[in-house]
Parts: structure tokens; C-alpha cells; sequence
């Protein structure tokens, strides 16, 4: 009777070995730059609200002889999520940036938004009879850097989660990196784990020609801590 061999097949502890090693290889590089992309459409999802905010900015102001809407520091009504509803789409979606922690709370909170107003635009300071002290800059069509004059930020995720808090405090900002992450999120946009002093990451901005810039929390607080409220306009930092 003939004697047949029998074939096994599989894979030796050696290989087994080695494939293991090439999946951990693989899995190292493939999760950071997957993180990495993940990221950058967050980014960019974020900055796309920012940018229809920002035409919402300028169809109002268009419609009110140049002059850009309040915010809440006055009177909840004020605030530019009630006065650009009628601007937006869907205010809101818009309202809401999509890596905020806080998101889905805030879906349940009407006129609650992760971006908001620069102070030092929207709500200059007022003397008893309602007339601005100092410099009025709410008047869009007047402004002299509108391409470097920031009218949004993303908000600090401590702060609350009402109408109310729809604008900066932003008076404090020179040379006061506390006070500038008390109110705004410079690295919400991120790749790794939060840093205590909030600089590892970008954030979007949206200015007042409408163009959103991401810039980078560390050339934010550069710039800061050299004596820069970048809250002000140029023409009144100059």
C-alpha cells in the first residue's frame, strides 16, 4: 500500500512573530496620520461655519447701513445668533464647532454657540447715555484692516452654555495668556492631548473681510506675551 505524506501547512512562531511586528509597525504609522486627517476635516468644517458666519456678518451689516450687529453684554436679544437667524441656513448647525466637547449639551441649549464675538468690536465700552467711549469700530464699512481685524474666536470650553455668552472679555488680553484662555480655545484643533498651557494645537479665526485663518496657539501667545491684544483692530494697536 502506498504511503502518502500529508502536507501541513501554517505559520511557524517565528512568523507569527514577524507579522505581529509588521502590523504594530503598521498601526503606529497608520493611527497618527489618520488623527492627523480626522483633524484637519474637523478643521475645516469648522472654519466652513466660521466663513458663513461671517457673510451672515456682512449681509446684516449690509442691511444696517453698515454696522455690525450686538452681542448679549447688553441684552440677551442682542446677541448675533438671534440677530443673524434669518442670515444662516441653519444657525442652528452653524452655531455649534464640531469638536467641541460640549456639543451635544449645547444642541439642547437654544442660541448656545462655541464661537464667539470679539468685545472689542461688537460691544465697545458706553457712557450713561449709550454713547461709546473711545473708539466705535462696529461700523463694517469704515473699518481700515478688515483682512486683520478678527471678528469671532472659538470659546474656552469652562465657560457656560447659555445666550449670554456669546462674546470676549477681551480688554485684558496684552500680555495675559490666562486671561486670553479664560475666554477662547487657541488650540482646538489638535492632534494630541491637551497641554496645561493650552498651546499645542491651532484654532480657527474669522475676520472682517469673512476669510478664516487658522493659526497655530503658539505664535498666538507670542504674540500676546509680547505685548499684543490681538483683540484690536491693527489701526488701534499702531
Amino acid at each position: 500500500m502506498p504511503k502518502y505524506r500529508i502536507n501541513q501547512s501554517g505559520f511557524s512562531l517565528i512568523e507569527l512573530l514577524t507579522v505581529i511586528a509588521v502590523i504594530g509597525i503598521l498601526g503606529a504609522i497608520l493611527i497618527p496620520i489618520l488623527g492627523q486627517a480626522r483633524s484637519a476635516a474637523y478643521r475645516s468644517q469648522c472654519a466652513s461655519n466660521m466663513r458663513q458666519i461671517g457673510t451672515a456678518l456682512r449681509l446684516f451689516a449690509d442691511d444696517n447701513e453698515g454696522r455690525l450687529p450686538g452681542t448679549s453684554h447688553f441684552d440677551v436679544r442682542d446677541s448675533w445668533i438671534f440677530s443673524l437667524a434669518e442670515y444662516l441656513d441653519d444657525v442652528h448647525d452653524v452655531r455649534i464647532c464640531p469638536v467641541d466637547p460640549r456639543a451635544d449639551e449645547m444642541r439642547k441649549v437654544d442660541y448656545a454657540t462655541s464661537y464667539i464675538m470679539n468685545d472689542l468690536i461688537f460691544t465697545p465700552a458706553e457712557d450713561e447715555f449709550g454713547q461709546p467711549i473711545g473708539d466705535d469700530f462696529r461700523h463694517l464699512d469704515s473699518m481700515q484692516t478688515p483682512s486683520r481685524t478678527k471678528l469671532a474666536f472659538i470659546e474656552a470650553d469652562h465657560r457656560g452654555i447659555t445666550a449670554t455668552d456669546d462674546h470676549t472679555h477681551a480688554a485684558q488680553w496684552a500680555n495675559n495668556w490666562q486671561a486670553v484662555i479664560n475666554d477662547i480655545a487657541p488650540d482646538r484643533h489638535r492632534s494630541g492631548r491637551r497641554t496645561p498651557d493650552r498651546t499645542n494645537g491651532s484654532a480657527n479665526y474669522l475676520y472682517a473681510d469673512t476669510h478664516v485663518a487658522s493659526l497655530a496657539a503658539t505664535e498666538v501667545r507670542r504674540r500676546i506675551e509680547a505685548g499684543e491684544n490681538i483683540a484690536l483692530p491693527p489701526e488701534a494697536r499702531e
